[in-house]
């Protein structure tokens, strides 16, 4: 009985807190964002979700409505040993300087328990704290994607939900170049893909296997998203954790593997993000830097680098 009543409670504050987190109202972009102010890229979809691009937001705006409502921004960094001790530090020192400068922060770093968090040597802001989240693997699922995914869904329902406003998932092996701010917060962000942005739509690396959950058919979809960099509110995170693991499963039932990006891809093609950064946010300098690339927010340092 005590164990029932655990769960009832637990189950009425989520509610709550979901309830909680989906009231703070984004501010209507006819009062930050001016599309005309970049007439050389798409800063509109077809569903009114806005483009951020260098030049098309009034950052004052929005940072008197947000300081307002004193609300706090989750950072989850995915950083099993093979790629914390190369990138965590430069992440979390770059993060410190450019992320959310201002703001209350959490850096949630899903990490293996046999990495010290006092190496890392970081000096936080008045208002800026991390919590160190053991990664916890299922000897059967051996897979990065899938431990990130069953983590990070773990995570959100038992704290992060309660903490923070918004959340973003990152991942480690980026390096923040310039100011990362409240212009890029939405229910439902999404990160278009430097590379894909610029090509042809029906060369996007959709998948394309008809049995497979992340399906999506030539001639469909909208942008290629990078799972670089995703977030929103935690509600709509766990929708994502969720709609993933229900494919997955579905997936290795049928002996079928797909990547985590595509699963991506396919719940923004179903569920439309209403709000999408520009790959100003997250720019592969391994690219020449075209000239719609005014200033880079995030640099990618691929993982074989």
């Amino acid at each position: 009985m005590q164990m029932e009543r655990h769960f009832r409670i637990k189950d009425h504050l989520e509610k709550i807190h979901i309830c909680w987190n989906d009231q703070v109202k984004e501010p209507h972009p006819s009062t930050w964002f001016d599309s005309q102010k970049r007439p050389d890229v798409i800063t509109t979809t077809e569903w009114d979700a806005t483009i951020i691009w260098e030049g098309t937001y009034k950052r004052q705006i929005l940072e008197k409505y947000y300081k307002r409502l004193n609300i706090t921004i989750g950072l989850v960094v995915y950083a099993p040993a093979k790629l914390a001790n190369r990138y965590l530090k430069q992440f979390l020192q770059s993060a410190e300087k450019h992320f959310m400068v201002g703001y209350h922060v959490i850096f949630y770093l899903l990490i293996d328990d046999k990495i010290n968090t006092q190496s890392l040597s970081l000096k936080l802001g008045p208002l800026r704290t991390f919590k160190a989240c053991n990664i916890y693997k299922e000897k059967e699922m051996d897979i990065d994607h899938f431990t990130l995914m069953s983590n990070l869904n773990a995570y959100v329902i038992d704290a992060i939900q309660f903490e923070v406003n918004y959340v973003f998932i990152m991942a480690v092996n980026q390096i923040f170049k310039s100011d990362f701010g409240v212009e890029t917060l939405g229910r439902s962000i999404a990160q278009l893909h430097s590379w894909w942005y610029f090509q042809n739509t029906k060369h996007f690396p959709y998948e394309r296997r008809k049995n497979a959950a992340s399906f999506i058919p030539y001639g469909e979809g909208d942008f290629y998203y990078h799972s670089a960099i995703w977030g929103g509110t935690p509600h709509e995170v766990l929708n994502f954790t969720k709609e993933y693991q229900r494919g997955f499963y579905l997936d290795n039932s049928s002996k079928l593997n797909s990547e985590y990006e595509k699963y991506l891809n396919k719940y923004f093609f179903e569920n439309k993000p209403t709000k999408l950064l520009s790959p100003e946010y997250n720019w592969d300098p391994a690219f020449k830097t075209p000239p719609q690339i005014k200033q880079v927010k995030i640099a990618w340092q691929p993982e074989n680098s």
